[in-house]
């Protein structure tokens, strides 16, 4: 037989809903089975109840934009020769390429797990991950943190790029029996070339591999895209070794040369957009794709804050990342939020931001079957948050600002620090 819980606090909250006072969940084999006010799940269930007075119950974050591959780059900073200054955003790829360079592939796994123990401990307990070794991908299967693995695409050269899409697909069919489900990062319109452009689309769409791609983080890509200049095409091209392949601007933005090869779906996931215009926001939103921002890394790397009233205003839907800590200073949504709050103050309310870290994560990810909202037949992956006194009208004020996170439950098990203790 089964093991049935009841977990109750003095709220349970879901975006877009009210919360509710003195709200449970009912957990059977890590998924929930029924949700609501304590007092009638106790009338209808005779399981046991764990009580978190003075708490809320609140879903799982979803980290839509991650690279946990990177967790331990700050340590491989320091250990390198590399004279890392950055001053630009084009000086900064740079240095993380030679930083890379001294890298073996016995790195990449302890900073992996690093970095999913860093989400589990702040509330993450999904993510949309960039992978840019397919052979990286067996580390997260026995992680159980839920998501999705995008394998990255980049390169110039035919021969080279064939095989790195043959390669990409090949693992995301592999990755399909597992926890975390599949796509394809075309990594950016500055590291592909636009002649590759048709074969990710024939790729993506025969294999139904949703896309994720950084598209205008920079000013330095908006200029490398229409008209081929900039320090992206005088110096990062000359120390990758790429200028023969320059020369072919593309006349337009970033945004409008995706949509020529209809790499703008509803199942792609654009990450950054801070420098989109009316127009470009105006296609995002027909084409029904999904936003991830990133503010801290945006403002760490200093290339500007995405035009998120210009979003707001056409309805696009967001959700929220934190990028890697190559160009961020946490892992946390909790710092990744309340920072969006400051920034946004004028345009995102805490119903918004509380919305795209968990549906609108969910929706950019294609996972809202299993997560994102704390609903009969989901994971029970959750968070349990004090310090949270307050009535109705405030309570998510409170939550959201000032709250504490006490502890996480991964499919209905509570995280106790050890990444393989779960299920």
């Amino acid at each position: 037989m089964s093991e049935e819980i009841i977990y109750s606090a003095s709220w349970l909250i879901n975006p877009d809903a009210s919360p509710v006072a003195g709200g449970a969940l009912l957990v059977r084999n890590g998924i929930i089975v029924d949700a609501g006010p304590l007092n009638i799940l106790r009338s209808t269930y005779s399981a046991p109840v764990v009580d978190f007075p003075g708490c809320v119950l609140l879903p799982g974050f979803i980290n839509a934009h991650t690279h946990l591959e990177l967790t331990h780059f700050p340590s491989w900073k320091l250990r390198s020769a590399v004279d890392y200054n950055p001053r630009r955003f084009t000086d900064w790829i740079i240095q993380l390429i030679k930083i890379a360079r001294g890298l073996t592939a016995e790195d990449y796994p302890p900073s992996i797990r690093e970095g999913v123990r860093m989400c589990l401990e702040s509330g993450t307990t999904a993510i949309g991950e960039i992978v840019s070794n397919p052979a990286m991908a067996e580390n997260y299967h026995h992680l159980q943190l839920a998501g999705r693995l995008y394998f990255e695409l980049l390169g110039q050269d035919v021969g080279h790029f064939s095989g790195k899409l043959a390669a990409a697909t090949a693992a995301a069919h592999r990755g399909e029996a597992h926890t975390l489900l599949t796509g394809l990062s075309p990594h950016s319109l500055y590291t592909i070339a636009h002649e590759h452009l048709a074969a990710i689309k024939d790729a993506s769409a025969s294999n139904a591999l949703p896309l994720a791609i950084h598209l205008s983080e920079s000013r330095s890509e908006a200029s490398f895209v229409f008209d081929g200049s900039g320090d992206l095409a005088n110096e990062f091209y000359p120390f990758v070794g790429w200028e023969r392949f320059l020369g072919h601007p593309a006349r337009c933005s970033s945004t409008e040369l995706l949509d020529r090869y209809s790499l703008l779906t509803p199942t792609t996931l654009a990450v950054h957009c801070v420098h989109v215009s009316v127009a470009d926001a105006r296609i995002i939103k027909s084409r029904g794709s999904h936003i991830a921002l990133c503010p801290r890394s945006n403002e760490l790397l200093d290339v500007g804050r995405a035009p998120v009233a210009l979003f707001k205003k056409f309805g696009i839907p967001l959700a929220l990342g934190t990028d890697s800590l190559a160009s961020n200073n946490s892992l946390s949504l909790w710092d990744e939020l309340r920072f969006a709050l400051d920034i946004f103050s004028n345009v995102l309310t805490v119903q918004d931001v509380l919305r795209m870290v968990t549906t609108g994560g969910a929706e950019a990810l294609g996972i809202s079957a299993h997560c994102g909202s704390l609903e009969a037949g989901k994971r029970a992956d959750f968070q349990v948050i004090g310090n949270c006194d307050g009535n109705e009208a405030r309570i998510l004020e409170r939550v959201m600002r000032e709250g504490i996170l006490q502890e996480v439950f991964v499919g209905g098990v509570c995280y106790t620090g050890d990444v393989d203790n779960i299920p």
